[in-house]
Parts: structure tokens; sequence; C-alpha cells
């Protein structure tokens, strides 16, 4: 959907811009002048162009705010810290806050397992 509003969108500038040049300036620039042949008089063309690129500007408008909406319309707050769980409150100024379950802790490696105790002296077998 967003697509073809975007489609739409640029056509409605294409249009606009269009319709911008086509007008007739103080100067006489790039309008399209006019002599007196024609099928619409001077004052006639003037008004029709005045409304088209009105038309066309609430016609921009309209699109880009539906355009806005829609980038927003389905964004979700993101946050790359753990809002979960409150900090605990800080015991003496300076010292770092004990946070169970926290960054540190779980970038720790586990420990490796503790290898049985070796016996100091062999031991005679025991019969029972």
């Amino acid at each position: 959907m967003q697509t073809v509003i975007i489609v739409i969108h640029l056509m409605i500038v294409a249009a606009l811009i269009g319709v911008v040049l086509l007008q007739r300036s103080e100067g006489g620039g790039l309008g399209i002048g006019g002599g007196g042949g024609g099928f619409m008089s001077s004052r006639g063309t003037t008004n029709l162009l005045t409304r088209t690129t009105a038309i066309l500007a609430a016609a921009f408008f309209v699109t880009s705010l539906f355009l806005s909406w829609l980038a927003t319309y389905q964004r979700r707050p993101t946050s790359i810290l753990n809002t979960g769980t409150s900090p605990a409150p800080i015991s003496q100024p300076g010292a770092p806050p004990a946070i169970p379950g926290g960054l540190l802790d779980s970038l720790k490696k586990p420990e490796a397992p503790a290898a049985p105790a070796a016996p100091a002296a062999p031991q005679a077998p025991q019969s029972k």
C-alpha cells in the first residue's frame, strides 16, 4: 500500500512542477505567454492553472501526511538497554551497583567444573 501511495505522490509532484512552470510569471519568464489565438483566453488559462495548482498542492499535502502516518503506524519504541529490571540502590557513593542478572553477569564465562580432588596417598581397597 505504501508503494502505491508513493507512486501517486510522485505523479502529483511531477504534475505540480509542470503546472507551476506553465504559469505566466510577472516578467513572462517560463510561462506559456499568450497570443490572441487559442481555445482559452489569457485570463481563463490563468484561472485554470491557478485552480489546478491549488488542487495539486492540496493533494501533495494530503499524500505527504498519509505517507508520514504510514511510516510511523507500526513503529514500536526500541531500546538497547534492558529496562525490565530496576537497579538496586547504591550503598556507598562511588561503588558500582550490584545488579543480579545485569549485563556484566551475563557476559561472564561459566566457570569450569572443579576436577575431583586427588587423594593424598594411595588407599588400600576395602571390602564391604
